[in-house]
C-alpha cells in the first residue's frame, strides 16, 4: 500500500517528536514523505501537484502538533485548497474515495488531559471530529488516531518506541468491518 505522510510542523528541525517521527519513517521505500511548511514556505500551495500526489497513495497520514485544539495554519490551508468542491467532494468529486485518511497528532498535555475530567474537557477522538468528518465527506476511511501526550516529559526510550510504534501504524492495513 503507497502511504503519503503529509508533515505539518511549522519548526520541524527544532521539534524533536515530530522529527524523530520523520525519520523513522524514512527508513521505508512504500512511504514518500511530505513536509508542507519545507514545500510551501511563501505559503502559496500548488493545488494541482498536492493533488496529484494524494492520487498517487492509497493512504494519506497527516503528521502535526496540536495547536489551538486543531491543525496547524498550513494544513488548515491546504484542506480548504486541495480538498476542493469537485475534485474531492460534491458533484464529481470522488478522486480521494475508497483512500485511508489518518491522524499522527503530539501534544503537549498530557493523556489524562484530554478526557472529559481533564483540563482539556474533551477526548482526541471528541477534539478530532472533524477531521474526522472530513475524511467522511471526502470517501476516505477514517484511521484510528496515533497520538503521542505529554512531549515535553518523553523520554529518548519513549521516543524510541513511539517512532517505532507509529511506522507499524502508517503500514498496519485497516480491518474492514463487516
Amino acid at each position: 500500500m503507497k502511504t503519503l505522510v503529509i508533515i505539518t510542523h511549522p519548526n520541524l528541525e527544532q521539534s524533536r517528536i515530530n522529527r524523530t517521527w520523520m525519520e523513522e519513517l524514512k527508513k521505508h521505500e512504500e512511504i514518500t514523505i511530505h513536509t508542507l511548511y519545507q514545500a510551501y514556505p511563501d505559503g502559496k500551495i500548488n493545488v494541482t501537484h498536492e493533488q496529484s500526489l494524494l492520487e498517487s497513495h492509497d493512504r494519506f497520514i497527516l503528521q502535526f502538533p496540536f495547536y489551538w485544539y486543531s491543525t496547524p495554519s498550513l494544513l488548515k490551508q491546504w484542506q480548504d485548497e486541495v480538498l476542493s468542491y469537485g475534485w474531492a467532494y460534491g458533484e464529481g468529486g470522488d478522486k480521494l474515495h475508497g483512500k485511508e485518511l489518518g491522524l499522527a497528532i503530539s501534544t503537549f498535555g498530557p493523556k489524562d488531559s484530554y478526557q472529559p475530567t481533564g483540563y482539556n474537557n474533551f477526548t482526541m477522538e471528541t477534539l478530532t471530529t472533524p477531521l474526522q468528518q472530513t475524511s467522511n465527506l471526502i470517501g476516505a476511511r477514517f484511521m484510528p488516531l496515533f497520538v503521542l501526550n505529554g512531549v515535553m516529559h518523553v523520554s529518548d526510550e519513549e521516543l524510541a518506541e513511539s517512532a517505532k510504534a507509529y511506522v507499524d501504524h502508517v503500514l498496519q492495513p485497516l480491518k474492514v468491518e463487516a
